[in-house]
């Protein structure tokens, strides 16, 4: 068990080799993650949006930091550092719009919740393989760019501004997916890749959820103004 998790995996154009530096782009622009999530954590406090929306912030910062770890490690083990905090915020993040965004009690906040990603789920499976391999699975993440579409236009329609910015996340991931896709694809004429992209706009995306969750989650007995 231990050998299979400490098996090399080399999955991006920029990876040569099973060395520990051997991906400084993407090793390093996952600061982009890191950066969103600790200017997060300041406005969620500056502006009292409460401990739920705090933990969001840190939680952005835990993806950076486990993106980090299999950028520069690489192994069958350390990608479920990656995967793992992408995941529980993915999760979390929806739960949040349930219930700060559109104010829902925790019963039918769940219920929804676990219908939403049975069907996301589903969808997600359903992709044939060759569309998984020819994305370089991108398509794994269909899921979390269903919730950010679908509960972006929800809470856009209730009258929630927090809305908007769902509906930008998922613009700006539509664009990193895409920089995800072509990275093989490029990668004989451009060695680096396009991988990197993919960190920075996704903490320039997820900056833009955590300025929703700053500006418009706060707790109803705490929020003001938040829905005008």
């Amino acid at each position: 068990m231990w050998q299979t998790l400490l098996t090399p995996v080399d999955l991006y154009c920029e990876r040569t080799g099973p060395g520990l530096w051997a991906e400084p782009a993407n090793a390093l622009t996952n600061l982009a993650f890191i950066a969103a999530g600790l200017w997060g954590v300041r406005e969620v406090r500056r502006r009292k949006a409460g401990t739920f929306a705090e933990v969001l912030a840190w939680w952005v910062v835990a993806i950076g930091i486990g993106s980090t770890i299999f950028h520069t490690f690489a192994t069958k083990g350390t990608i479920w550092a990656d995967i793992l905090p992408i995941a529980g915020f993915t999760l979390a993040y929806t739960l949040f719009n349930l219930r700060r965004f559109l104010g829902m009690e925790w019963d039918k906040a769940i219920a929804i919740f676990v219908v939403f990603y049975a069907v996301a789920g589903t969808i997600s499976f359903a992709v044939p393989d060759w569309l998984l391999q020819a994305s370089n699975g991108t398509t794994s993440y269909l899921p979390p760019f269903l919730a950010l579409a679908f509960f972006g236009i929800w809470v856009t329609a209730s009258g929630n501004r927090a809305g908007w910015y769902n509906l930008a996340g998922s613009a700006i991931f539509v664009v990193s997916a895409i920089c995800r896709m072509i990275d093989p694809i490029v990668c004989a004429s451009f060695q680096l890749g396009t991988h990197f992209l993919w960190h920075l706009l996704n903490g320039l995306m997820l900056g833009v959820l955590l300025a929703a969750v700053a500006r418009f989650g706060a707790p109803k007995d705490k929020a003001v103004g938040s829905r005008q």
